[in-house]
């Protein structure tokens, strides 16, 4: 499978974080504040986007935010492309640490690339999540995922 990752804009991302994240809900509980100024990826496979995430600079950290994939693109590879990625970008700005909320059924994924628990478990839209973190550089993800 040929992927490709590009930066799109914030308008571009919803589609995917719509349909992917909170398909019950409006478009718009998909949009977060301060998207005009992240930085936003997709990944395209055949020439149609399957996966996007977005990145927010937080003082010395970045926030990864919105990670979605098509479910029929998950398990192949496509993710772990988009979080290498995003860890490189977050490293070459300078960051110190990447952070990210995760779904608790998601944070083995988070796990395999050095991410770590921290904070107490908390919910959104009754999903449990739990807030994540990486330091930069850390070369664990280089080769564990």
């Amino acid at each position: 499978m040929q992927v490709q990752i590009v930066q799109i804009s914030a308008k571009d991302t919803l589609p995917l974080r719509h349909s992917v994240l909170w398909p019950d809900h409006p478009v718009d509980f998909s949009r977060v504040a301060g998207d005009e100024s992240a930085l936003h990826f997709g990944a395209h496979v055949g020439g149609k986007m399957v996966s996007v995430l977005s990145l927010f600079k937080n003082e010395s950290a970045m926030q990864l935010r919105k990670f979605a994939t098509r479910s029929d693109c998950q398990g192949q590879g496509v993710g772990t492309l988009m979080m290498r990625h995003a860890l490189s970008v977050a490293e070459a700005s300078g960051a110190d640490r990447v952070w990210l909320s995760a779904r608790e059924s998601a944070m083995p994924f988070y796990a395999k690339f050095g991410f770590q628990p921290f904070g107490d478990v908390f919910f959104k839209e009754s999903q449990p999540y739990r807030n994540m973190q990486i330091s930069l550089p850390d070369q664990s993800l280089a080769s564990s995922a």
